[in-house]
């Protein structure tokens, strides 16, 4: 099989977006077809740290996700859903990963990402049932979209507990960047959603559209 004849300078255009430190390449016809393939490729993405800078996928690559700890022992039954780690708490370890002109950046972020908390509330009366709040439990994931995930170049989304539609189960896990890019996977169980995250989190980094291959569609 004949050598790609671009893939030589191609790697040295990454090294570059790696060694700088705003993730920027010169303006060269050259270097700009280079950024083309990369990004057609999805070797490269845009950076969520700076402004019309790049970021490639490999520097990502040994980057931490995050999820509820317990998220596994919910999925599996053997503690209860009102035990799950919260959203709060997931995305404070997520802030503490950061360094300090990511984390000032990305706590603005605090308000709406996490959503609110939820209160498992109990009906009236001392023998009455616990009324069920859907679990909506937040993940993140290194990543680009259409647009740049948050700050460290992080996706966010969420498996989610949702009313069940013709056809289709009553979970979801929903992925965002930090506009209007989402991908969307329908589940019938919340086993089969947890697997299928972990196959997502498994496969990061990467750009969003490449979820379809994960049987995922865009929202």
């Amino acid at each position: 099989m004949p050598q790609d004849p671009h893939a030589q300078f191609d790697s040295t255009v990454l090294d570059k977006i790696e060694l700088s430190p705003i993730g920027a390449v010169p303006h060269t016809p050259a270097y700009q077809d280079a950024m083309k393939r990369l990004y057609a490729s999805h070797q490269v993405y845009a950076d969520a740290d700076h402004k019309d800078g790049h970021v490639t996928a490999r520097s990502l690559a040994s980057r931490a996700y995050f999820h509820a700890d317990n998220l596994e022992a919910v999925a599996t039954g053997k503690i209860a859903d009102t035990a799950l780690e919260g959203n709060a708490a997931i995305f404070e370890r997520y802030l503490q990963s950061l360094n300090p002109a990511q984390r000032a950046k990305a706590e603005p972020y605090r308000a709406t990402v996490p959503g609110k908390a939820i209160h498992h509330r109990k009906h009236a009366g001392a023998v009455a049932p616990a009324i069920h709040d859907p679990i909506h439990t937040l993940f993140l994931v290194p990543g680009g979209g259409p647009h740049p995930g948050l700050p460290g170049n992080y996706l966010f989304g969420f498996v989610a507990e949702v009313p069940p539609k013709a056809g289709a189960g009553g979970w979801e896990i929903q992925l965002h960047d930090h506009q209007d890019g989402v991908e969307i996977f329908a589940a019938s169980s919340f086993a089969e959603a947890f697997e299928k995250l972990q196959d997502v989190l498994a496969s990061a980094p990467f750009h969003l559209s490449e979820l379809d291959e994960l049987g995922f569609h865009s929202g």
